[in-house]
């Protein structure tokens, strides 16, 4: 049996000062491999601060995050870094896409910093996955050339750079129309999370998305209230 691809062990997350602040309590969570999971809660309850932690985007004040069994907290930023590039893609609510570069080259940079693949590997890979998005014909053109759906899809492929475990997604669609929502949502559940069997884990507001995740999980004030 497959470990956990990621697992929260009694993580908490506290940021000091005269009043600490307490954004992650004491939360236990495993994502299993191939899981379309949701992570909702009201605002500033500690969704996207989890789900940082969980990408090791962030360091627990106490508490360990494993990746595919593995425990995390001893590593350095380095190997945080490369575990990162290796097993996990991020995909935001702004797409984060660098506007000098065209979208091809934004789908490049994960796998050009991992540094397994060649130049024609990296640009062939590059262009199978915009093309899996239907994004083929929009390869050369730079962010300010597209929609905001479609800088959306170069942000997904790029996550899918690496050929990642797990997708984490904050908010993904909460910039994005309902056409363009829908289309997003159908991408993680069925390309990546159904067809690929990769875990995802995307933070939302949107009902419709969470009702269609295999699993849901509720935090209010940093602590997770149902599962």
């Amino acid at each position: 049996m497959k470990p956990p691809v990621i697992e929260a062990r009694g993580v908490t997350r506290v940021l000091g000062g005269e009043v600490p602040a307490t954004l992650i309590a004491g939360v236990d969570l495993v994502v299993q491999p191939g899981e379309f999971l949701a992570i909702t809660g009201p605002s500033g309850s500690g969704k996207s601060s989890l789900l940082y932690l969980l990408g090791l985007l962030d360091l627990p004040t106490t508490g360990e995050i494993l990746v595919a069994g593995h425990p995390t907290g001893q590593l350095d930023e380095a190997a945080r870094a490369r575990l990162r590039l290796e097993t996990l893609g991020f995909v935001f609510q702004f797409h984060f896409l660098l506007p000098e570069f065209t979208a091809a080259q934004n789908v490049a940079l994960p796998m050009r910093a991992l540094g397994k693949l060649s130049d024609e590997a990296i640009e062939a890979r590059a262009q199978m996955l915009l093309a899996s998005l239907g994004l083929a014909d929009h390869a050369h053109k730079r962010p300010d050339q597209m929609s905001g759906g479609q800088r959306q899809r170069v942000a997904i492929a790029r996550a899918l750079a690496n050929d990642p475990m797990v997708v984490l997604a904050d908010e993904p669609t909460g910039n994005l129309d309902t056409a363009s929502t829908k289309q997003v949502l159908a991408i993680l559940r069925d390309m990546i999370a159904g067809e690929a069997g990769k875990s995802v884990v995307v933070v939302t507001h949107d009902v419709a998305m969470a009702g269609q995740a295999d699993r849901r999980v509720n935090i209010v004030d940093g602590r997770v209230s149902a599962a």
